[in-house]
């Protein structure tokens, strides 16, 4: 709990600036300006800094409050300052909002490890997994280590541009507090005895939160200091729901951040399909046996931890799926390369403005996993969409791919 001395307000920056990146500041943004007893009103946005028609793209972001590469027509709030020094945008920020590539975001961390307060918190929007000496992990705990913070994450069914344009969606925010900031380090009363309330705490303790997998953090955090608003489910909320984006809070970090990874697997299937032609059908028995892989992997390698009902009853989970497999770009490339008879890295490319399809690393990544641990039979369509994505495998094989799981895997 909160003492009533806590009356520092939280400075937020968003670490990243592509579409999805300039949608999250333009969210937090109004709300930092809506609830200023919580939050300061000036919102730092980092942009990697790039050439737009001769002139740098923070410049443009600053003087239009437009981002007019990634997120064209859509207005910025002018509290949000585009800063191409990320180690200046982090500097005194009390919550980090993670949105980039997968691929650069322990580069990124390690740019800014030391200039960040050491309490601060995280959120990561970042799609995919981390996979690495036969082991796999999720982007919100890759930032938590190389940081020494706590990072949650965020998810949904949020195509960013209908998120920009504020028409009505949901999202899922996984936010687990971690104990150690369940007590204030300085006590808001001294006792008649004399002796503070918080020295007879066991902080040695406190630190040792719980990562995604149940076991002990080896990331020892330092408490956030009594004087701030305590990050906790109501202070998340409150600075990511909006009337036309509605948050969801929950404590399950593992299947929030799956859902958001191993979708964009399935959407590459299902786009392909779709490119075939061969209807509703077809791509609703690719999404069932979607669902029921990213479930079986969630369970298999976060069991511990992880909520099956956050994939049925979330806007990360099956709701993103859905949006995922019909309006999303990994689906679109995907459609595009079957139409076109061009390769996904062409349709990228054309596509994309410079921004990479997550599905493709992610099942990239996940078949690398899969194959480390003997287990690429039991996940058929993960397997049929990476052969497919290396020229193992043709479009139309993909009934006879997944045809073992739909019948037996999962009896």
């Amino acid at each position: 709990m909160a003492s009533l001395s806590a009356n520092k307000k939280h400075k937020v920056t968003v670490v990243g600036s592509g579409n999805w990146g300039s949608t999250i500041a333009k969210v937090v943004a109004e709300n930092t300006a809506s609830h200023p007893d919580l939050f300061e009103k000036e919102v730092q946005m980092w942009v990697f800094e790039e050439q737009v028609e001769g002139r740098n793209l923070t410049e443009l972001i600053n003087e239009k409050h437009e981002n007019q590469k990634y997120l064209p027509g859509i207005p910025l709030p002018k509290h949000v300052i585009a800063n191409p020094s990320i180690e200046d945008a982090v500097k005194g920020s009390t919550i980090l909002v993670f949105n980039l590539p997968h691929q650069f975001i322990i580069a990124q961390c390690r740019q800014i490890k030391g200039h960040i307060e050491p309490y601060a918190r995280g959120i990561s929007c970042i799609k995919g997994v981390n996979v690495g000496d036969g082991k796999i992990s999720l982007f919100s705990e890759t930032i938590g280590r190389e940081l020494g913070i706590y990072c949650g994450a965020l998810s949904g069914a949020n195509i960013a541009n209908e998120v920009a344009q504020e028409k009505w969606c949901e999202t899922t925010i996984a936010y687990d507090p971690p104990p150690v900031d369940s007590q204030a380090p300085t006590p808001a009363k001294t006792p008649p005895n004399g002796t503070p309330a918080s020295s007879q705490l066991d902080l040695t303790k406190l630190d040792q939160h719980k990562d995604v997998s149940g076991l002990p953090s080896k990331v020892k955090l330092k408490p956030l200091p009594a004087e701030f608003h305590p990050i906790d489910h109501v202070t998340i909320k409150t600075l990511f729901h909006r009337p036309y984006f509605h948050a969801r809070v929950v404590s399950d970090v593992a299947g929030v951040s799956l859902g958001g990874a191993l979708k964009n697997i399935v959407a590459l299937a299902a786009g392909w399909v779709d490119g075939l032609g061969w209807g509703d059908n077809a791509k609703a028995a690719i999404m069932r046996v979607g669902l029921l892989e990213m479930v079986d992997f969630g369970k298999r390698f976060f069991g511990k931890t992880i909520q099956t009902k956050t994939f049925t009853e979330e806007s990360a989970g099956v709701a993103d799926l859905i949006t995922t497999c019909s309006g999303g770009r990994n689906h679109r490339c995907a459609k595009m390369s079957v139409v076109e008879g061009k390769s996904i890295a062409e349709i990228e490319e054309r596509e994309l403005n410079g921004q990479k399809l997550q599905g493709v690393s992610t099942a990239e990544e996940v078949n690398n996993f899969l194959k480390s641990q003997g287990l690429e039979k039991e996940f058929p369509l993960f397997t049929a969409v990476s052969q497919i994505l290396k020229g193992e495998a043709k479009y139309e094989d993909i009934p006879k791919l997944i045809e073992s799981e739909t019948s037996d895997a999962f009896a």
